[in-house]
């Protein structure tokens, strides 16, 4: 039996969350999931909650208050019905706990919802997911809306084969290979006499990977977003891979960073 995926779930307690779980339940069926539930308490630094539920604080917070939340966020947690290996409770900034509690934990993936986010808050602050995306160095797997007859048969993955190298992170492999999806191969190109250097690098790229059901695929687009959008309207894929340099710069435009919040389908994103 091959070893299972160790899944971070986070949870506000939202319909979002919810969907997140109804897509590892998809998820399971193929695939072995260690799955752990963690909510996030918005406290000071000096506070923290030990894995047996012990409270430490240094006293600049009532004890009391801290123990009510703990008591109160472990009933909620305890609630969420579904097969879990743990229940968290993690303390402090919630996209930095997330991040760091997957990543000292050794997480294989982590699953999130997000409503997505528009305009200036976008350009200022962005969705909770799209921080974790960009900062995490686990792979994140997101969705905006109910996927419950969700199926990963039709996979596509965007990236820039002839210019960097990449390599699929070991839970990405571990679903298409679950599901035998098709993957498609896709890169935006500036023109058509590009193609068959880019056609080379894709077919060196697939057998790196072991990819047996995969297709080759380039578009002359310069906006990323626009050629994923115009691609699923003719393909209409289930899933799609995106790689992200984790660019954190005020106003910069990240084209996997916008997708997720603004893509109405299951997206899991990895560093480069």
């Amino acid at each position: 039996m091959s070893k299972a995926l160790k899944v971070l779930l986070p949870t506000n307690f939202s319909v979002q969350a919810n969907y997140a779980q109804i897509l590892l339940e998809r998820l399971s069926q193929r695939v072995q999931l260690e799955v752990h539930l963690a909510h996030v308490l918005p406290l000071p630094e000096t506070v923290s909650i030990l894995p047996d539920g012990q409270i430490q604080t240094c006293g600049e917070i009532d004890f009391g208050f801290v123990e009510l939340q703990r008591d109160l966020t472990l009933q909620k947690l305890k609630a969420v019905e579904g097969t879990f290996h743990g229940h968290h409770i993690l303390i402090g900034p919630s996209v930095e706990s997330v991040v760091d509690f997957a990543e000292q934990n050794a997480f294989d993936l982590i699953v999130m919802g997000t409503k997505g986010s528009s305009g200036l808050v976008e350009k200022l602050v962005g969705s909770k997911t799209q921080n974790v995306v960009r900062q995490s160095k686990v792979p994140v797997l997101s969705l905006m809306c109910d996927r419950s007859d969700w199926m990963p048969n039709e996979v596509l993955l965007v990236h820039q084969f002839d210019k960097e190298e990449v390599h699929l992170p070991a839970s990405t492999l571990a679903i298409i290979q679950a599901f035998k999806s098709n993957v498609h191969l896709l890169e935006f190109i500036d023109t058509p006499q590009q193609e068959e250097a880019v056609l080379q690098t894709m077919r060196a790229f697939a057998q790196q990977e072991g990819l047996e059901h995969v297709q080759f695929h380039t578009l002359v687009e310069k906006d990323v977003e626009q050629g994923v959008l115009h691609f699923d309207q003719m393909k209409s894929v289930d899933l799609l891979l995106i790689g992200t340099h984790a660019k954190s710069r005020l106003f910069h435009k990240s084209a996997t960073q916008s997708l997720v919040n603004h893509l109405f389908k299951p997206m899991l994103t990895f560093h480069i």
